[in-house]
């Protein structure tokens, strides 16, 4: 299953993502991966909540991404939810069509039965209709 919280810059998308992703930790069977573009969040997560600054990986275009995440899961057989803050930019998919990225995520969580979760800097009514469906909070 792949979530969006969606919302402009500073309407509070962080931190709800904060709290789902420590929400989530504590009812985990496996483990929890939060992705970001820094390190800043480190002390507001569980400590038991894997966090990746994806700034110190050459990650470039949507499909580096892609591979990016296919290696986290490929390392991690009890991954059981992937947080990812400020998807458009740690995806490398800023001004670009996030369709098929977000269409080959729900392929890997049927896979491998992995929950994504993603905050994406835009109103809902500027996504793309075939991922307006995955949208659980507009802020």
């Amino acid at each position: 299953m792949v979530q969006i919280i969606a919302g402009r810059k500073g309407k509070g998308k962080t931190k709800f993502l904060l709290d789902k992703a420590n929400e989530a930790i504590k009812n985990a069977d496996g483990s929890v991966v939060y992705l970001d573009k820094s390190s800043k969040h480190m002390y507001e997560l569980n400590n038991k909540i894997r966090l990746i600054n994806v700034s110190d990986y050459p990650i470039d275009s949507p499909e580096g991404f892609i591979g990016f995440i296919s290696g986290i899961i490929s390392q991690d057989r009890d991954l059981e939810s992937l947080f990812l803050d400020s998807f458009l930019k740690v995806a490398a998919l800023e001004g670009e069509d996030m369709t098929s990225t977000i269409d080959i995520l729900e392929k890997i969580s049927e896979k491998y039965k992995i929950h994504f979760i993603l905050s994406v800097s835009a109103d809902k009514e500027e996504l793309p209709e075939s991922v307006k469906k995955n949208v659980i909070i507009a802020l």
